[in-house]
């Protein structure tokens, strides 16, 4: 049988965890709607290509911000396995896995992220290429990006389903938080398959993972650093 830790320690690897998905957030929001959404112009590879060029310190800070929040996520996984391992350690092990296949998904697609300005910062490759062709090979490393993260996404909804399920009968969480996990795991699936299999519903997939997973980040963030976990009986 798994030992329950002691209420000083399970509340300071709460509040550990909340820290770190501040810094997710804070990583990804700037990542994702500071950088790729200023730099990248759709349907028009030479003006994202002109961006990039122009922006090459922003481009390469939104690298950097994806690598820390998947060495977060990497930690974050370490402590709900920790916290949750007394419900189910299989379960809780299979979570932990999950989010690491995750991580490892991002972390390998942050290659495609990286590429377009290899690509565009060496003469060489111009040389190579032609302009034109160079162009649409930046705008195919970052079409490749963001559809790895959709597939990093089906990983990540699997995890939520699992730890939703895990917070639910966990002496530390309340009982909504596991509630709200589940509903945004099959936001992350439903706009992870959506893109690969009904794209013309994108539109829908996208408010609905607003809806369920967003609030459900922020809402977990915010009452792990206020909280930590719940006292144990």
């Amino acid at each position: 049988m798994t030992t329950t830790l002691n209420n000083n320690t399970a509340k300071k690897y709460g509040r550990i965890a909340g820290l770190l998905y501040l810094l997710i957030i804070a990583c990804g929001l700037f990542g994702e709607m500071f950088v790729r959404a200023s730099i990248i112009v759709p349907e028009d590879a030479a003006a994202t290509s002109a961006n990039i060029i122009s922006s090459k310190g922003l481009f390469r800070l939104g690298f950097t911000s994806d690598i820390i929040m998947a060495l977060c996520d990497v930690s974050i996984g370490v402590i709900f396995y920790t916290l949750l391992k007394p419900v189910n350690k299989t379960l809780a092990l299979l979570a932990a896995f999950l989010r690491l296949a995750q991580t490892a998904i991002i972390g390998m697609n942050l290659l495609n992220h990286f590429s377009a300005i290899i690509v565009l910062d060496n003469p060489e490759y111009l040389n190579a290429f032609g302009t034109t062709e160079l162009y649409a090979k930046v705008s195919l490393f970052l079409e490749m990006h963001k559809y790895g993260y959709l597939i990093s996404g089906v990983f990540f909804g699997a995890n939520c389903l699992i730890t939703g399920y895990l917070f639910y009968k966990s002496q530390y969480f309340p009982k909504i938080l596991g509630l709200m996990l589940i509903m945004a795991s099959f936001g992350y699936m439903i706009n992870s398959f959506t893109n690969f299999l009904a794209p013309d519903y994108i539109a829908i997939s996208d408010i609905i993972l607003l809806v369920t997973a967003v609030m459900t980040e922020l809402t977990i963030c915010v009452w792990l650093l206020i909280k930590g976990v719940r006292a144990s009986k």
